[in-house]
């Protein structure tokens, strides 16, 4: 009966054949990949800074979403943005509590209705992790405030469009530490505008922002951006403003 099993000779050539065999993608193929990546998020930045150059007001709604390191259950709010250019923002909390931040290039003010308190502060003096408002507010130059790479995971987001990865250009955070990693961005596939911002902390906690029924110069009043404070309320100077 002749033996089914392989010489050893045979054996020891079958094991080299399979060793030389393209199991992984060659390196050649895994750097083209990269290299189109990178050109695809030079092309989304491109257009979200040209579609934000030709904005000259912008109003959306707003869901955010914190999840915050060692607590099971998300904190969620919501709420409607303002931008007009130049410089001036207003950000309305509505649920689940009120609450109203407005940003004058540099000065913010943010009234707490439920504190009868206002506070006032510059929005360099601020935590990074209120990037969010300054990314809206110089998106059109958005290459000149942050450092912008393809998102770590290298995902795609609606449309195959590539997530991007922002990190911050001389962003000032109190006591000089860092307390934010990087932040995440996603961009919607025709009209370019931003459709979500995640704000990855060093501690873990993660605050993502994602704004819907944008609706880009429409004419907003100067008014609206614009505040007094109510009779029986508080000024408070804050040299450091916490996250929203």
């Amino acid at each position: 009966m002749t033996s089914r099993r392989l010489p050893a000779v045979a054996f020891a050539f079958l094991l080299c054949t399979l060793a030389l065999l393209p199991w992984g993608a060659p390196a050649g193929a895994e750097e083209a990949r990269e290299e189109k990546l990178a050109r695809d998020v030079r092309e989304v930045v491109k257009k979200l800074q040209a579609r934000y150059e030709q904005t000259r007001d912008l109003e959306a709604s707003f869901e955010q979403t914190t999840k915050i390191e060692g607590f099971a259950t998300p904190i969620t709010s919501s709420g409607r943005v303002y931008v007009k250019k130049p410089g001036r923002l207003r950000w309305d909390y509505l649920e689940p509590n009120v609450e109203e931040i407005y940003v004058d290039r540099n000065d913010v003010l943010i009234y707490v209705p439920e504190h009868k308190q206002v506070l006032v502060g510059k929005l360099t003096q601020m935590a990074a992790s209120q990037a969010p408002l300054r990314l809206l507010q110089g998106a059109a130059k958005l290459e000149e405030h942050f450092d912008v790479h393809p998102d770590p995971s290298g995902a795609r987001g609606e449309g195959g469009l590539p997530r991007l990865a922002l990190h911050a250009k001389g962003l000032a955070e109190p006591g000089g530490e860092k307390t934010v990693e990087w932040i995440g961005v996603e961009v919607y596939p025709k009209t370019h505008f931003i459709k979500t911002v995640a704000i990855h902390e060093v501690s873990g906690n993660v605050s993502t922002f994602r704004f819907t029924n944008i609706k880009a110069n429409v004419g907003l009043k100067p008014g609206l951006f614009e505040f007094t404070v109510p009779e029986g309320v508080a000024v408070v100077k804050a040299p450091m403003l916490s996250q929203p």
